[in-house]
């Protein structure tokens, strides 16, 4: 849909379910700021979504026609971000950041400047209207508006009726949006899994026709919206999906998806909507466990130095096209040895010692959902699980030695210098 072809929605507060109650306290006092001095003031993007579909939002983004440096001078507790595109973050307490995002627009070909290099920053910073913000935005449903100043929904592209809709569609043709943006394509996968919508067509057509430009995108990008999909639970579809639309070889450099990888994710997943905790190591080792466990046979003449070797030569690459810390890197590592050790089972050397470690515990866990993909290895879990509970026995052959007591001194109770009489 083209900016010509749509026209805009307005809700009245008396047509939707949104309530003042619903948003964070501290975001609407920006809100009523910026509205009183003048200034447009909206609730934007995700927010809106989420609250028109009864979710409670993790965020609360502010568009407004201010731009950074008029935020900045109505805010004592405001600084400003970015060298490309310039935000303005209002602190509140020690921890919590309001992000105020003034409307920009895409800028015409006669205002672009002579040198390409300066392209990115000045398309970033061209301010605009409000319906020309909306028109930037990646999917219809991100972009709907909440006006302060009356209570209203604003829709500019059609996304309330793709929410009633249950529908994920682009802002514009998906082909040229995708070479713009092309994370832009595993976001769409991302939000049909969330919000369990379908996909349009011309998205699934799109990413087939521009599925390699993913491997063009910035690697941090890629590595923050990884880690988003084991934050939501959603990792397993969307990784499956990639798959099945030839994208996964391409976002995660020749990786290639086994059906057990995924389904090991898939537990991943359930794992964090009960309320389990994602750390970065832990989501790399489920990603390469089934190539590790491929690549060191469970036997005794398999000797701990080779599985050390394996694990590192499956997960440095990895690491090292993500810029991924050594800590995390090492516990990943980690992580993957003891599955190896757990699966190879009890009564080998060093094995007290791997009782007591601290990543023990989280390298069971991840054991115990590969048992739940590979049922023969449960009753080694159920088997180490007992051996962690137990307490540690000292080492056989040695004995403690008992304590030696120290006389005690006699109380003396003269003063120094006194004579007893």
């Amino acid at each position: 849909m083209s900016e010509q072809q749509s026209e805009v929605t307005i809700l009245p507060r008396d047509q939707h379910q949104i309530s003042r109650k619903q948003i964070d306290e501290d975001t609407l006092k920006v809100l009523y700021r910026l509205h009183r001095n003048g200034q447009l003031a909206y609730l934007v993007g995700g927010s809106v979504r989420d609250l028109l579909l009864g979710r409670q939002p993790k965020d609360f983004d502010v568009g407004t026609d201010a731009t950074p440096a008029k935020v900045r001078r109505l805010f004592r507790n405001c600084f400003l971000v970015g060298r490309r595109f310039r935000l303005a973050h209002i602190r509140f307490g020690k921890n919590k950041l309001i992000e105020v995002a003034t409307f920009r627009r895409h800028p015409s070909e006669d205002e672009l400047p002579d040198d390409p290099d300066e392209h990115f920053h000045f398309v970033q910073n061209v301010f605009g209207t409000p319906r020309d913000d909306a028109f930037r935005r990646d999917f219809t449903i991100n972009a709907l508006f909440y006006n302060i100043a009356d209570f209203s929904i604003i829709d500019h592209v059609g996304g309330l009726k793709d929410l009633a809709d249950k529908v994920i569609r682009v802002i514009g043709d998906p082909l040229v949006r995708f070479e713009e943006d092309p994370v832009r394509m595993l976001r769409a996968l991302e939000f049909a899994a969330r919000l369990d919508f379908s996909l349009d067509p011309e998205i699934l057509s799109g990413i087939e026709a521009k599925k390699e430009l993913i491997a063009t995108a910035a690697p941090a990008r890629i590595r923050e919206e990884i880690m988003e999909l084991y934050r939501h639970g959603v990792a397993g579809p969307v990784l499956r999906q990639c798959r099945e639309l030839g994208m996964l070889p391409h976002l995660l450099a020749g990786y290639p998806g086994t059906d057990e990888s995924i389904a090991l994710i898939a537990k991943i997943d359930q794992r964090t909507k009960d309320g389990g905790k994602i750390e970065e190591s832990f989501a790399i080792a489920a990603l390469y466990l089934r190539l590790f466990m491929d690549s060191c046979p469970l036997t005794r003449e398999t000797h701990i130095t080779e599985a050390l070797h394996k694990a590192n030569e499956i997960i440095i690459p990895h690491c090292r096209y993500f810029s991924i810390a050594q800590g995390i890197r090492h516990s990943a590592r980690e992580l993957l040895v003891g599955c190896f050790r757990l699966a190879r089972g009890r009564g080998f050397k060093g094995e007290r010692r791997f009782l007591q470690h601290p990543l023990t515990p989280q390298s069971l866990e991840l054991f115990r959902l590969w048992a739940e993909v590979h049922t023969e290895l449960a009753p080694q879990v159920e088997q180490w699980q007992q051996a962690i509970k137990a307490p540690a026995a000292p080492p056989a052959g040695k004995k403690r030695r008992p304590r030696r007591r120290r006389p005690r001194k006699p109380q003396q109770s003269q003063s120094r210098g006194q004579q007893p009489h």
